[in-house]
């Protein structure tokens, strides 16, 4: 069932990428958004959050020499850019990940939640380790709320509390300021919007696919998921656009 349903997942995305260059849609700017490297996903029954170190390193090369789309920093995301980015804050973020952006001069984002930094297990970063990760050239730190709940779900005094209490507790382990911050589960809507806007966040990223076009939402900003099973020309064809369509189920 799993490859049948992914056999008609390429065979939509070739059809809406030929539709996308008919039409010459804009491209905008895309945010790739990881989560593990290498570690086990608690809850991952599908196995899509935690790709293979030698996967990721082919796909980070192959973003370093193309000349078609520039990595910069998430906050100075412009044109029809690429920023990477990842989710909950795993250790191998900073032993495996880290290592190779570092080498090929990607910038990128992590998005932590500080629950799982304290909670002890072996799998997400310590406080020691959040610390060096933050240290690491290209590296930004980004909130990812306090607990890992659905902010939708949270009463006002809650959602304040996971969008304030993150911010803090993140700003006085690494000792610099935190603006940027992605939703737990993806979960966002207009209080929830409001909600970081007013917490102090400059942007706010979700799990909606597709990319970020002129007059984007700076705090419902669009990410393309890379799964653990995109070979290279699947992962290709996502920085193309062809997969965007699934901004629509």
């Amino acid at each position: 069932m799993k490859g049948r349903r992914r056999y008609y997942g390429s065979l939509i995305s070739s059809v809406y990428g030929i539709y996308q260059r008919l039409a010459r849609a804009p491209k905008g700017f895309r945010i790739l958004m990881y989560h593990a490297v290498g570690s086990k996903v608690p809850g991952d029954i599908y196995g899509l959050y935690n790709i293979s170190p030698e996967l990721f390193k082919e796909q980070m090369r192959n973003v370093s020499g193309s000349a078609l789309k520039e990595v910069t920093r998430l906050h100075e995301m412009t044109g029809q850019g690429l920023a990477i980015t990842f989710d909950d804050g795993f250790r191998d973020n900073l032993e495996v990940a880290a290592p190779v952006l570092a080498e090929l001069g990607l910038p990128f984002t992590v998005f932590v939640t500080p629950h799982f930094v304290l909670s002890g297990q072996l799998h997400y970063l310590s406080v020691a380790g959040l610390r060096e990760l933050a240290a690491v050239p290209g590296a930004s730190i980004g909130a990812h709320g306090y607990s890992h709940c659905r902010l939708t779900e949270c009463d006002n005094g809650q959602l304040q509390e996971e969008l304030v209490r993150s911010r803090q507790w993140l700003e006085d382990a690494i000792g610099r300021s935190v603006t940027t911050m992605s939703y737990p589960h993806g979960a966002v809507d207009q209080r929830v919007r409001k909600a970081a806007a007013a917490a102090g966040y400059s942007l706010a990223a979700g799990s909606r696919s597709g990319s970020n076009l002129s007059g984007y939402d700076p705090f419902c900003l669009a990410r393309t998921a890379i799964w653990a099973q995109d070979d290279l020309r699947v992962f290709q064809s996502k920085l193309a656009g062809d997969w965007d369509w699934l901004k629509w189920r």
